[in-house]
């Protein structure tokens, strides 16, 4: 019996021996750049009660991303087109630059967000045309940095003053 037990106990040991060690997989970071686009109804600049988020606007984004990190410096200048979904929210998932850990890593970065087009025949004037302003988030330990732009707005050519006291 204890041979068999041996036996058992040797072949596990051999097997575990001739199986592949692989390294842990290396999480790459993830960059998102995001924000919103809607009507200012009152034309005053602020979401009110009036206001509402545009679907189908189009956004162009301009974003040049610096990463510091011991052994790397690296850079990524892009510009690109995006289009608001059904609520208003237009967004850009960055793939990750080998070798940098987004949530460690010293990121300077600067985007901005320009309205191009409306989808709404009513709300077409540009009222906030660009935006710089950002809030970014970083998250060490999922390895993700998250950029919000301020919203963006179009106008309707004319305001309403029964609705908005005018």
């Amino acid at each position: 019996m204890n041979q068999l037990i041996l036996f058992i106990l040797s072949s596990l040991f051999i097997s575990s021996l001739s199986s592949k060690v692989e390294p842990p997989k290396k999480t790459r970071g993830r960059i998102t750049v995001m924000g919103i686009v809607y009507c200012d109804i009152c034309s005053n600049n602020s979401f009110s009660k009036h206001s509402y988020f545009l679907p189908g606007a189009e956004v162009r984004l301009d974003c040049k991303f610096k990463a510091s990190w011991p052994r790397t410096r690296e850079q990524i200048s892009f510009s690109v087109n995006r289009t608001t979904n059904r609520d208003g929210m237009y967004r850009l998932e960055i793939p990750s630059v080998d070798g940098v850990a987004c949530g460690q890593a010293a990121i300077h970065s600067s985007c901005e967000a320009s309205i191009m087009r409306s989808s709404s025949k009513e709300c077409n004037v540009p009222g906030y045309k660009s935006s710089t302003k950002e809030i970014a988030i970083q998250v060490k330990k999922q390895n993700i940095c998250i950029y919000r732009l301020n919203e963006l707005n179009f106008r309707p050519s004319k305001t309403d003053a029964g609705l908005c006291g005018n």
